[in-house]
């Protein structure tokens, strides 16, 4: 709520940015059942938040960013350990540096079309919570058995992806806290950088090293993919033990195969 609010809020203060945020009925109505799967649990509604700056032609292709708002990780059914849950509250890092990039293109007014979508849910645990081994639909018609309700920002993003495919994006980059495995990998020194499209990875590495803010890429290859496999669903949302930050982008990358895409996994960064 308070993610919506903030965005509404920056709309209101420049002219070339307009926002819209989907409450749970609108976004039920788009078939985004797995989004929805992840706030079930919660007192706080789930939203999908829609921000659009408007700075080049107005029949310019945007490029569009997607940022993971999950404001608040229990891990929902599968809770977490206690120790080190008040930092999940940084769940919501992805849609909060979405949320500032938008900000920042505003007041540079930057002579182009960026588009920003964040699905923002609470992961709680009650007797709405969803369930090891429910079955959910997503917007893209696929189904999903969810085998860990603590890989959760996967489950938002999916739809998130979907929905900007009626956009006709010039290129997507999704931000998300999405995997400890990636802090096992990189540290927190370094993000990973994963994706379809060799140009928009080499240009996202290629900022990260100008800013300091660095990347790494790492393999998405289909070997990995069939990790991902489900006796009951088409995708399980998670592959094992092994390659977690991987199996995450490539149960992704289902969801985006119409677009130009690359995922940054920002948890230890």
């Amino acid at each position: 709520t308070y993610l919506g609010q903030e965005a509404l809020e920056l709309a209101k203060g420049y002219e070339n940015i307009s926002c819209e945020v989907l409450d749970e009925e609108e976004m039920a109505d788009l078939g985004m059942h797995c989004l929805l799967s992840v706030g079930n649990g919660s007192a706080q509604p789930s939203q999908l938040i829609v921000i659009k700056y408007n700075g080049g032609e107005a029949d310019e292709q945007p490029h569009v960013l997607v940022g993971k708002g999950i404001t608040f990780d229990t891990g929902g059914i599968a809770l977490k350990p206690g120790a080190g849950m008040d930092e999940m509250k940084f769940d919501m890092c992805g849609a909060a540096s979405v949320l500032g990039t938008m900000h920042a293109i505003a007041e540079m007014e930057l002579p182009m079309n960026v588009y920003a979508v964040i699905a923002a849910a609470e992961n709680m645990p009650s007797d709405r919570a969803t369930k090891p081994g429910d079955v959910v639909t997503t917007m893209s018609g696929k189904t999903v058995e969810i085998l860990n309700t603590d890989a959760e920002g996967r489950l938002v993003l999916c739809d998130a992806l979907t929905y900007v495919e009626r956009f006709n994006p010039k290129s997507v980059i999704d931000i998300a806290t999405l995997t400890g495995a990636v802090i096992v990998a990189l540290g927190h020194q370094t993000a990973g950088v994963m994706g379809n499209d060799q140009g928009v990875i080499d240009d996202l590495l290629a900022a990260g090293d100008t800013s300091l803010d660095h990347a790494w890429q790492l393999p998405i290859k289909e070997t990995y993919k069939k990790q991902l496999k489900s006796s009951f669903a088409d995708l399980a949302n998670i592959g094992g033990p092994s390659a977690g930050s991987i199996t995450a982008a490539c149960f992704l990358s289902y969801f985006t195969e119409d677009f130009r895409w690359a995922h940054l996994d920002i948890a230890g960064t």
